[in-house]
């Protein structure tokens, strides 16, 4: 059974340059968990990758041994907003981030094998964030992204190019500002990470 890297069927929208672009996202499916904080700093994001890792994995290897399909875990994704938009420019208010962490699902995984994984991942350590997990699909639709490479702490200049972008091409932002983590900080320094940054638009 060949194994499927869906960041290569979904190039477009995985792998942008650097460079912004306009793009359709189709609709996805995700575990997704939300929560509040910096992810430095914040207990509950800890414990969304400590929920969210070990269910992709029991779900990926669930669908392998039943032969439906082999495929790579995708990559760590964040939506972020906040009540304030402002708290993201405002070092000393970064406990006052809202998120929420997710990671995509093949259309294969079912609400079945999604409850399934949840028990046998209840069973082996029981995350502290489990409960908080649903499997959802996301719809995004016409969105401005641009692949980001670089500390984190570097994105500000990026996102302001990428909205400005989007405003000369005649739209303006909506929903939540997306950002798609393709490399491992614990593994990756800081000026390799490489970060899709994306956000929903629409015309004006």
């Amino acid at each position: 059974m060949e194994k499927i890297d869906h960041k290569k069927i979904f190039k477009e929208i995985y792998k942008p340059g650097r460079k912004p672009v306009i793009v359709d996202v189709p609709p996805m499916q995700y575990l997704m968990i939300d929560g509040k904080g910096y992810p430095g700093t914040s207990i509950e994001y800890t414990q969304a990758m400590e929920a969210l890792y070990p269910v992709s994995y029991t779900l990926k290897f669930a669908l392998k041994k039943a032969r439906i399909i082999d495929y790579t875990v995708m990559p760590l994704e964040g939506l972020w907003w906040a009540k304030d938009m402002t708290v993201f420019i405002i070092d000393t208010r970064k406990d006052e981030w809202l998120w929420t962490s997710m990671i995509m699902q093949p259309p294969e995984v079912t609400q079945e094998y999604y409850k399934e994984a949840i028990e046998a991942v209840q069973k082996k350590n029981a995350p502290v964030a489990l409960p908080k997990m649903r499997l959802e699909t996301y719809k995004e639709g016409v969105s401005v992204q641009v692949m980001h490479i670089g500390p984190f702490s570097e994105e500000g200049p990026v996102i302001e190019a990428m909205h400005q972008y989007a405003f000369n091409q005649g739209y303006e932002l909506r929903g939540k500002h997306h950002e798609i983590y393709l490399s491992d900080p614990r593994r990756t320094v800081p000026e390799k990470l490489r970060t899709v940054i994306r956000q929903p638009i629409k015309k004006s």
